[in-house]
């Protein structure tokens, strides 16, 4: 299979759909490090696969624990899929009580949960031949880090009402022409760097997995699978991580 192609070019009609969507949505300018690149929609297809895979998942452990008494409590005997759901939501549970307590960690696990779930399968969807990650484009990784800038600031207007925007301003009033730059840019800075560093780690990380099934198709390739699944976890904990503390420091800044 040609390192581009995708099981989703076997669907009858999907090329056709490429190509009417390339007129519209394909990007053709160019500026510094972007390209003109050929619009593609595997990433889209990919990121449903993921969309409906942990809605599943989520289904079958709510029903599984609702309505089934103490019994629902119990984990099952075999490993199954509410068994990865739960051994994942506890992980990042225990990670954001970390950062912010336990209190909040349970008030914020819906969001950053779902963020950490959603970047960890589709990273892991890369390493299956005939799928691409839906992380390894700019547009996934933005549209994921800009809602959490967003959702950030939401939460601290939230809790402090327009208060929280003391803190772009500086201690000190004659500080705020120095401050409030500062403190924009850096606040700017966020969604940009979580959005280029995940999908420069999983393009990395896809490319290099790319070159040695290439090269040596068979028992070579699977150290270098190995670490590519490290890297996938790796990124999807950074990612909530950063999501956490950016949520903990909107929630505490009146504090300080």
């Amino acid at each position: 299979m040609d390192p581009h192609a995708t099981w989703f070019d076997y669907i009858p009609g999907y090329s056709a759909l490429r190509e009417s969507l390339h007129h519209s949505l394909g990007r053709t300018w160019e500026w510094q490090v972007f390209q003109a690149t050929h619009f593609q929609i595997a990433h889209i297809f990919c990121a449903l696969l993921v969309l409906m895979f942990l809605t599943v998942g989520a289904f079958r452990y709510a029903r599984a624990v609702s309505g089934s008494g103490d019994t629902g409590l119990v984990p099952p005997a075999k490993f199954n899929l509410r068994n990865l759901f739960e051994v994942l939501a506890d992980t990042v549970l225990g990670l954001m009580a970390g950062v912010m307590g336990e209190k909040a960690a349970k008030r914020y696990l819906p969001l950053v949960g779902t963020l950490f779930m959603f970047i960890l399968f589709s990273n892991l969807l890369g390493l299956i031949p005939g799928f691409q990650p839906p992380t390894e484009t700019l547009k996934t990784n933005l549209a994921l880090s800009i809602l959490v800038f967003v959702l950030s600031h939401l939460i601290g207007v939230r809790e402090h009402g327009l208060k929280y925007f003391k803190h772009f301003l500086g201690p000190i009033w004659w500080l705020i022409p120095l401050m409030l730059p500062i403190e924009v840019i850096s606040h700017i800075a966020r969604p940009v760097s979580l959005a280029m560093r995940l999908m420069g780690n999983i393009v990395g990380d896809h490319k290099l997995v790319l070159v040695f099934f290439g090269i040596f198709a068979y028992a070579l390739p699977l150290p270098f699978m190995v670490m590519g699944v490290l890297v996938c976890v790796v990124q999807a904990v950074v990612f909530s991580l950063l999501t956490t503390v950016y949520i903990s420091q909107a929630v505490a800044h009146e504090e300080h």
